[in-house]
């Protein structure tokens, strides 16, 4: 199978997921594209970005069609900080790439704290810890910016820390907050988008990959939410913790075999 059709079929199935469980599909992307190892890490970011930027607008165009009801201030709020966390996401990611030599190094720090953020949140979800029912702008802004940069840095999308940091703030049902965190992912991958065209531009990436990415990420982000209004929160748990759990594997086998 041509390289194409494997970011074709693995950006489906992976935003189909990550829509119904609010990670975003590139939590299972970057790892899955970081173990086929047929491109760089900086094009490999680049591609997972554009995947789960274009999923979140389906997405969210979807769940709003089906009646889900947003809090509009909350969304901007938090939009804001991911799209300041974004920038500040990339432009370390950029520092890591100019200040080492090897990109193993890079792809093992984002291996290391992607696989930080999926511990803390399969602990947080699986064992139902305390929420701090905070409110205001100053913490929507707090919110959005950590997760902004933890999705721009990670180019994971924000991920499953999105839905447990979302829960653990401000109380939200999961099924509420997988909503937010596909919004918010939105804003903070626009942000590193923009970053990349405006600092490098997109001339060094293969931009005939994206007539395969794009539909991928559109199909992928209007089945998961489609899905997602059909299941109830029980399953979207179950299904956010084995994704985790997944996801865990495949980053701990792409972090061995870089000492192989």
């Amino acid at each position: 199978m041509s390289k194409e059709l494997i970011y074709f079929f693995v950006i489906i199935l992976a935003n189909t997921v990550g829509a119904i469980s609010g990670m975003g599909g590139g939590v299972i992307i970057k790892p899955v594209l970081d173990f086929i190892a047929v491109d760089p890490v900086v094009a490999i970011s680049f591609y997972s970005s554009v995947a789960v930027f274009v999923m979140s607008i389906t997405s969210t165009i979807r769940q709003m069609k089906g009646g889900i009801s947003i809090s509009w201030k909350l969304v901007i709020w938090v939009a804001v900080g991911a799209i300041l966390g974004g920038f500040l996401g990339n432009h370390t990611f950029d520092f890591f790439l100019m200040n080492f030599s090897d990109e193993g190094i890079v792809t093992l720090i984002q291996i290391g704290l992607t696989g930080v953020t999926l511990l803390f949140a399969l602990f947080y979800n699986h064992f139902d810890l305390r929420k701090f029912y905070l409110n205001g702008k100053i913490w929507y802004l707090g919110c959005g910016l950590i997760l902004g940069f933890l999705a721009s840095l990670l180019g994971i999308g924000g991920g499953p820390i999105n839905v447990s940091l979302l829960i653990l703030m401000f109380g939200l049902p999961i099924k509420e907050a997988t909503v937010y965190s596909i919004c918010t992912i939105f804003f903070s991958q626009l942000a590193k988008i923009i970053t990349i065209f405006f600092a490098s531009g997109f001339g060094r990436f293969d931009l005939v990959m994206l007539f395969y990415i794009v539909p991928a990420a559109i199909i992928g982000g209007f089945v998961g939410a489609k899905v997602s209004q059909s299941v109830p929160s029980k399953r979207v748990s179950q299904i956010f913790e084995a994704v985790i759990l997944l996801v865990l594997v495949i980053n701990l086998y792409n972090g061995f075999r870089l000492f192989l």
